[in-house]
């Protein structure tokens, strides 16, 4: 199981209200939050190995170069944040190291590697699997690693972790006419304003689908712009033609990279913590309490 661990605690943050707080009035609520979803997780599907996979460099600047609106909007604007920052909650980014602090002390592998996303450690790792693999994300654009063949499928939170939605391809195939990869092509074309991805003007998600579903891939698209005798309407092959550049560069950007180098880690779940001094420090001063003991209950049964 490999968690997107980023998407997830920004699901606890804004699902756990703030007044869950440690003894000195902290918040901790996306901490407790995401300790809940793993134990949920953990107990639900039992998993052999669990890897949060971190975010080492959200807006990486190989991405970056090839199309700058590249999550640009979410750049803070406050110099006192530093050279892009990530605007996140006032409340949230203190958490972050706390998270990572008790995770460490539990005993679940944690990987981030710079200068690449959390999403780019997942590929890499669904890809070296030997067996099955169940991603763990809110974010839709690891639809493009399902694969029947291969056992990965991602499971996409509707309410909490309870209630997740199975992603594999049947269902990518009935709610957007594509597969594993071809969601890629679909994401690109359409565009994601929440990635800062401009997608090609005109061609929405239904448009989209159907050039692909008519053409077969971006490639047999772009070789249909060039043949006069495709079936394309004239505004379609004006403002495909018009996106070459884009076109050109973006599948390298929406792709997840499958080459991370990644650190040796330690994926086995633990049934007892790794540092049980250090994590009973953490749950006194963060006030873990109920959260913690039902993730190192999961973990133990």
């Amino acid at each position: 199981m490999l968690l997107d661990t980023a998407s997830l605690y920004y699901r606890a943050y804004f699902g756990v209200p703030d007044s869950v707080r440690a003894p000195d009035g902290t918040p901790v609520n996306a901490v407790r939050g995401l300790l809940d979803f793993v134990a949920r997780l953990v107990q639900d599907h039992r998993p052999d190995e669990l890897v949060a996979c971190m975010d080492a460099d959200w807006r990486p600047h190989w991405r970056v170069e090839l199309i700058p609106s590249y999550k640009a909007h979410r750049v803070a604007q406050e110099v006192a944040a530093g050279p892009d920052a990530e605007e996140t909650p006032d409340t949230l980014a203190p958490q972050v190291p706390v998270i990572e602090e008790v995770l460490d002390a539990v005993g679940i592998a944690r990987v981030g590697v710079d200068p690449y996303e959390a999403d780019d450690v997942i590929g890499t790792l669904a890809g070296l699997a030997t067996g099955p693999v169940d991603v763990v994300t809110g974010d839709r654009d690891l639809y493009q690693l399902v694969d029947d063949a291969r056992g990965v499928r991602v499971l996409y939170p509707l309410k909490g972790v309870g209630s997740l939605q199975v992603t594999d391809e049947a269902w990518l195939r009935g709610k957007y006419a594509v597969d594993g990869p071809g969601y890629v092509d679909l994401a690109l074309l359409r565009g994601d304003p929440s990635d800062g991805l401009p997608g090609v003007p005109g061609i929405g998600e239904k448009t989209a689908a159907k050039l692909l579903d008519a053409y077969g891939d971006l490639a047999g698209i772009m070789a249909a712009v060039a043949d006069p005798a495709s079936k394309l309407t004239p505004s379609q092959r004006k403002r495909l033609d018009e996106a070459r550049d884009y076109i050109a560069v973006a599948p390298k950007v929406v792709r997840v990279a499958t080459d991370v180098p990644l650190p040796d880690f330690d994926p086995a779940l633990p049934a007892e913590p790794r540092d049980p001094a250090t994590l009973d420090e953490l749950a006194a001063r963060w006030g873990l309490g109920g959260s913690l003991q039902r993730l190192l209950g999961a973990l133990h049964g």
